[in-house]
């Protein structure tokens, strides 16, 4: 009877970890030299929603780190090989969450005869507000302001959150957002 319990248990956690998991994606010029990108500059895209100032150097300082990582370095020039611009937005969702005592008897065969009765079951659930935040991280040649690369992560800023679990989850964005930058490499 107790691993019968176990198992719905069981499920719903591993159920819930993977809803608020982050959702990654990325796209990219086939035709892009990226062995020639050497340097990049920030760029304010115009139809981008404006962050706070906070939250703009932080999402800088992780792009930044880990395109420091991918051997770019960050420059004013225009004469920059990428311009690197991003994108966000929080939207909010309702979730509802319900568990079921799944405790209760009713009619059946039973030790070679028909019984019936009643009993009780109790369902519970709780509504609450996920907040969803989305970055997508745009880099463009300069001259013709092609878009070479996009990536996307969903799932990353949360402005309820706490100062620490923003900050961290927006590092595992990033790295999971430039883990294929450049596309084509192959993995060592």
């Amino acid at each position: 009877m107790r691993r019968l319990l176990v198992l719905p248990l069981v499920l719903f956690l591993a159920g819930t970890s993977s809803a608020f998991a982050q959702d990654v994606r990325y796209n990219f010029a086939k035709d892009a030299n990226f062995a020639g990108f050497k340097t990049y500059k920030w760029v304010a895209i115009k139809s981008a929603q404006p962050l706070s100032d906070l939250v703009d150097q932080q999402i800088k300082g992780a792009v930044d780190a880990e395109l420091g990582k991918k051997g770019l370095m960050k420059t004013e020039s225009d004469n920059a090989d990428l311009f690197v611009g991003y994108q966000a937005a929080v939207n909010t969702e309702k979730q509802y969450t319900s568990f079921d005592t799944g405790w209760g008897y009713g009619p059946g065969w039973y030790g070679g005869g028909w019984y019936g009765g009643g009993g009780m079951s109790t369902t519970t659930g709780q509504t609450s507000t996920i907040y969803v935040g989305q970055l997508a991280l745009d880099m463009y040649t300069p001259g013709t302001k092609a878009l070479v690369f996009r990536s996307t992560a969903s799932k990353t800023l949360d402005t309820k959150a706490k100062p620490e679990k923003q900050q961290k989850n927006l590092a595992k964005a990033v790295t999971k957002m430039l883990k294929d930058y450049p596309p084509g490499q192959k993995k060592k």
